[in-house]
Order: C-alpha cells, then structure tokens, then sequence
C-alpha cells in the first residue's frame, strides 16, 4: 500500500509514496548497521559540524518545511516556522553539549584508576508521530547521532513528505549515506526491525496502545526502549492568580497546533472564588479566535490532522454533553470537506465525564470548578497519565512548592504553559510513559555506561 498525503483543509490528495519491503527494512538496517561503525569512530566535533549543517537548513528554508507541515498535517504557517527553527535549536544544544554531556568520568579509588565512559549502543528505531512531524524526529535524532547512534525512521503514514524531508536535511548536512534512513513501513512490520540484531533501542512518540504494543515487543527482545505517550494536563488556577495572564496562558496552552499536542492543557482546573470569571475570559477569547486555511496569515487554527481525528474528538464531546457537561461554544462538525473542527468549550465537566478521564487531542477547552486549592489539586492528580502539569497562583514560592512536591507529572509548570525545552529533560509518568528526551538526560539514554577499572 502505498504512503498517501491528504491535505487536511481540502480532503484532496496531494502526493504519494511507495512503501518499504520488508527485504528494504532489513537492508536499511544493514546499512545503518555498518554506517554507525563508521559514525562512531568519528569525533564529537565532527558530529557536531553536521548537526550545525543541519540546524542551517532548517533555520534558512524554515518557510519550506512550515508549508510542508501545513499541507501534510494542517499546522498554521507560521507555527511550522517556529518549529522548523526550534529543531535547529536543538541540533545547536547537543552540537554544542554534547563533549561535555558524554566526557569520560573518573572516580577515586585505592589501587586503581577507575570511573567511566559513555559508548553508543548502535541504531535506534524511532517511531514518531505526526502532530510535530519536524521537532519530534529532531528532538530524538540530535542527541541520538551526537552519541554516536544511528537512527532508522518509522514515521507516521499520514506525513511521509515531512518524513522523507528529514532524511534529506541530514544528507545534504553531511551525514553519512545510511546512518539516517526514513522507512514507509506499517506498523505491523516493525518486527522485521525489532528483530534485527542491529537494533539495540527504540524511541517512541505516539498513543499509549502503541507504546503498550511496542514496548511488549521490544521488552521480548530485551530492547531499551523511552516512550512518551498521551498526556491530560491539568492547570490548576487558584484563588491569588493573576487571571488575565492565567487565561492568555491557558488558552495558548490548549490551542497551541489546534490543540493536537501531548502537552496541551486539558483540563483548565479553577478554584470557584474565580471559576466564573474564568468561564466569562475563556469565551471571550474563543469567541475572537480565526480559524482558516493554515497557510493564510493571522490564522489561530487550522484543520485537523485527519477527518478520523475530528471524529473521535467529536465523539468524546458528544458522550461528555450526554453525561451533563455544557456545550458553550462549537461541538458541532462542519459541512464540507477537509478535517475541521470548531474550537469548543465545555463547562460543568466532572471527574467521571470522558472529557476529564480522556485525553482530548483537538480545540476543546474543558472547565472543571474545584470548592477550593485543595480540592483543585486533587482533580489535578486524578489521572492515568502525567506528562505535564501548571499551576497559576500570586505566590511563586508556593507554587513553586506545589510544582515540587504536589503536582504528579514529568514537567510542572508555575504562571506559565507547558512547554519542552532542549535544556530540560522532557517526559511522563504513569500512562505518559518513561524514560527522559532532551537536556543531558536525553543523551544518555541510548549509550552504555562501561565503568573501566585499571590496576596498578
């Protein structure tokens, strides 16, 4: 079968490509297996100069890659900028970092010179998804290759021109033939990879079904794997917030790529001193929203990635109005074609109404009212997942204590939205899945630690 673009805003097919054999996967594997050897004879500042080659190509046809997201996944123009530069950003971080974050370590013992360094595993398959189908096979490729790794490529099918852009951006850096490869593979093949002795990890992005299924096949294989998975963030507001600057960064927060991030705010928590005040922000805001064709300046939305995403978010709407939440803006899907879906608002929602137990991966903004910070916190955990969380109060040290010890997710957040950073480690808890990306944590996820003791 072959890898089709549907471009989201028009429902009209734009391009597409023949899918990999399973003979072409194992060849690939083979080919990255004796480039890596190569890869990690090479120096860091050797790897460094071609992640900085690549961070060029990003930053100098950032319009390309925007206008290609747009087209592939529906991603407003100028947010696939910000990420096309943001990717650079990274390549730049581990470029720059990586000596240090790998340098041998010694440790003081008696009769002996003793510690130890870091080695590359070998090829890690990654498998990422398409709602950042640029920043998140960079963000796991930069520290991947600048430790020496190579990388095989499943990317999601609905985005193979990002996929194959990628690739292209590493080759025309510099990167050794082979070491990089995009693979069109469903993903009932990828045990033609796991399989392969060459493989020794596997980093994955995406649903928690699909992390289940990978991690139970990596963990047969006894293949390290780093997943991160679905997220239902909280933003807790409490009764001392600032609410103009919690409700400019709460909305940002859930529409940020039409609401199709991991790490968009879910669920908007608010104490009932200002739960009203609130409610009365949160409509004024959408109510000014643009939502338009995502290649037109000045839009706030696009479309959805794919009309079968639009459905299932519709339906979590619909079965959350029927449990009694209120239905204040949207929920209703458009005439016509393309993946659309209005930006939404739901009130009076509650801890066992789909909109609060689910993960909401579109424009729909949930309001859940808490009697008090206490109560508001709680609802905050009340969870399967904890990829992100945020806290907005007028006491910084006491948000800061409640980000710390309160707030159960990978990344807690105080006055502001939830974001990755190169310099932080970025990753879940619980159903948000494990292992860290990013900062000197995501770099030593895939090398071995080998403590070298020398008698003397």
């Amino acid at each position: 079968m072959p890898f089709v673009t549907i471009d989201p805003a028009t429902g009209e097919e734009v391009r597409r490509f023949d899918a990999h054999t399973r003979e072409d996967a194992r060849s690939a594997a083979d080919e990255a297996s004796r480039a890596q050897a190569g890869w990690a004879a090479s120096s860091f500042g050797e790897r460094a100069a071609v992640l900085r080659a690549a961070a060029g190509i990003l930053d100098e046809e950032s319009d390309r890659w925007g206008r290609l997201m747009a087209q592939e996944m529906g991603k407003p123009l100028s947010e696939g900028r910000s990420e096309a530069e943001k990717c650079a950003w990274a390549l730049r971080y581990y470029a720059d970092n990586g000596a240090d974050f790998l340098a041998d370590r010694t440790v003081e013992v008696d009769g002996a010179r003793a510690g130890w360094v870091y080695r590359p595993l070998g090829v890690v398959l990654a498998i990422m998804p398409w709602n950042f189908p640029f920043w998140q096979v960079f963000r796991a490729a930069a520290p991947t290759l600048m430790a020496g790794n190579g990388v095989l490529l499943k990317h999601a099918s609905n985005v193979p021109g990002c996929a194959r852009a990628t690739e292209e951006i590493l080759l025309r850096a510099g990167l050794p033939p082979g070491l990089f490869r995009n693979l069109f593979l469903e993903h009932e093949e990828l045990d033609v990879l796991l399989d392969h002795d060459a493989v020794a990890a596997v980093t994955l992005t995406g649903s928690v079904r699909a992390g289940k299924a990978v991690a139970e096949q990596a963990g047969a294989r006894l293949k390290k794997c780093v997943l991160e998975l679905g997220g239902s963030d909280p933003y807790v507001v409490l009764a001392d917030a600032d609410l103009e600057l919690a409700l400019d960064r709460c909305v940002t927060a859930r529409l940020v790529n039409t609401g199709q991030s991991c790490i968009a705010a879910k669920r908007f928590i608010v104490v009932d001193e200002l739960h009203d005040r609130f409610r009365e922000g949160l409509l004024q805001r959408f109510d000014g929203l643009r939502q338009g064709p995502p290649l037109e300046d000045g839009v706030d939305l696009g479309p959805m990635a794919r009309a079968d995403l639009r459905d299932t978010l519709h339906d979590q709407v619909v079965r959350s109005v029927e449990a009694g939440a209120r239905l204040e803006r949207g929920g209703e899907v458009p005439d016509g074609p393309g993946a659309w879906y209005p930006p939404t608002v739901l009130t009076g929602v509650t801890r066992e109404m789909p909109a609060f137990q689910e993960e909401l991966f579109g424009p729909v903004a949930v309001l859940v009212r808490a009697a008090d910070a206490s109560e508001a916190l709680e609802l905050a955990n009340d969870t399967r997942f904890g990829l992100g969380a945020a806290v907005f109060t007028g006491d910084p040290a006491r948000g800061e204590e409640i980000a710390r010890d309160v707030l159960e997710a990978g990344a807690c957040f105080v006055n502001d939205f939830v974001r990755s950073d190169p310099r932080l480690p970025f990753g879940g808890i619980r159903e948000s899945g494990y292992g860290r990306e990013l900062s000197p944590l995501g770099i030593r996820e895939f090398v071995n630690a080998k403590t070298v003791w020398v008698a003397e």
